[in-house]
C-alpha cells in the first residue's frame, strides 16, 4: 500500500516555523502569530459571493437569487418566467414573438405543478397571500402561517374542509403565535368564509398539530384601538396601567379580551376628559355598546372608581 504520509498537511502547525500559535480571522484564513505566515482557509466563507463583471460597482453580476420562501409550494427555488413585452436588449416584441413567449410561459408554469396536491397548495398559498395583504400582515407572519398550513396538509386536515377556512385558521394561529392581535371577526371580514367555520377549523388544527397558545391578553389590543381612535400616548399608557392591576385579572376569565380592552380605553378617555363615545370605541373594537357598558361598570367596581366621575386609580 502506497504511503501518503508525505502529502498530509498538519493544519494546526505552521509549515514555515512549526509553531502551534495559529489564529484564524473571520473569513477562516489562518495566520501564524510567530512568523506571520498566512495559511489556507480552514473553513468555508459564509459571506455573500459578490462578483461584479461590469465596470464600476453595483448589483450587476451578483450570483445569488431570492431566499427560500414558505409562500411558494416549491420554496421559490424554481425559475419564474414573468410577463414580458420587450426582449433582453429592450426592443419591443412582435405579436408573433409575444404569442410564442406566452405559450412557453404557460407550459413552464404547468411543469412546476406535478400533481393535484401541489395544485391545491398553490391555490392555498395564493389565498394566504391575498388574505395577509388585505390584513396588512408582515411577511414573517404569512411565512409562519404557510408552515402551519403545510403541516396541516401532511396531517390530512384539509380533506373535507374548505381551503379558505383552513387558510384563515392558519393566519389566525400565526397572528396569535407572533403576538399580533387579530380577532376572528376581523379575519372573517377579509376571508371568503364565515367566522364560525374559521373558529371550528382553528380549534381542529391547533388540537391535531399539538400547538399550544396562551390566551390573548387584553393589553395587546390597546395600541390598535388607540390608533384607530386617534388617542395620544398618555391615554394609551393609562389604559395599559388600568389593565395591569391585579383586580382586573378575574374579569378576564370567561370574557372576551376585546371587550375588556375596549372598556379600559373608554375609561382612560373619560379620565383624561377626551371626547370619545361608547359608539366610537365599539366601532373601533368590533364589539357592541352593551359589552363596553358592562365591562366598564365591572372595571370601575373592581378598582373602586366612580363610574359617573372617574378619576385615575
Amino acid at each position: 500500500m502506497e504511503d501518503n504520509s508525505e502529502y498530509e498537511v498538519d493544519i494546526y502547525t505552521c509549515r514555515e516555523c512549526n509553531s502551534k500559535n495559529l489564529t484564524p480571522d473571520v473569513t477562516g484564513v489562518v495566520f501564524c502569530d510567530d512568523c506571520g505566515l498566512e495559511g489556507e482557509a480552514g473553513q468555508i466563507d459564509p459571506g455573500k459571493d459578490n462578483r461584479v463583471f461590469a465596470d464600476g460597482s453595483g448589483a450587476e453580476g451578483e450570483r445569488w437569487g431570492m431566499p427560500k420562501s414558505e409562500m411558494f409550494h416549491d420554496g421559490g427555488l424554481t425559475t419564474d418566467m414573468p410577463i414580458a413585452y420587450t426582449d433582453g436588449a429592450g426592443g419591443r416584441l412582435s405579436t408573433a414573438q409575444r404569442r410564442r413567449y406566452n405559450r412557453l410561459r404557460r407550459q413552464h408554469q404547468r411543469t412546476r405543478i406535478r400533481d393535484a396536491k401541489e395544485r391545491n397548495l398553490v391555490t392555498a398559498l395564493n389565498e394566504m397571500e391575498r388574505l395577509g395583504s388585505q390584513m396588512q400582515l408582515p411577511k414573517y407572519v404569512k411565512e409562519n402561517a404557510a408552515r402551519i398550513y403545510k403541516r396541516a396538509v401532511e396531517k390530512q386536515l384539509v380533506r373535507g374542509r374548505s381551503i379558505e377556512g383552513v387558510v384563515a385558521a392558519c393566519i389566525h394561529a400565526s397572528c396569535r403565535l407572533n403576538n399580533m392581535s387579530r380577532t376572528l371577526d376581523e379575519i372573517g371580514q377579509h376571508s371568503r368564509t364565515g367566522r364560525k367555520e374559521i373558529g371550528r377549523t382553528y380549534k381542529k388544527v391547533m388540537s391535531e398539530l399539538n400547538i399550544r397558545i396562551l390566551p390573548t391578553a387584553p393589553s395587546e389590543y390597546v395600541p390598535r384601538f388607540c390608533s384607530e381612535l386617534n388617542l395620544d400616548p398618555r391615554t394609551e399608557a393609562l389604559a395599559r396601567r388600568i389593565l395591569a392591576f391585579e383586580q382586573i385579572r378575574p374579569l378576564t376569565v370567561g370574557r372576551g379580551p376585546t371587550g375588556i380592552a375596549a372598556a379600559a380605553v373608554y375609561l382612560a378617555t373619560r379620565i383624561n376628559t377626551i371626547t370619545r363615545t361608547q359608539r366610537d370605541v365599539a366601532m373601533a373594537a368590533g364589539v357592541t355598546e352593551v359589552t363596553i357598558r358592562n365591562r366598564y361598570k365591572e372595571i370601575c367596581q373592581q378598582l373602586n372608581i366612580d363610574a359617573e366621575n372617574p378619576q385615575a386609580p
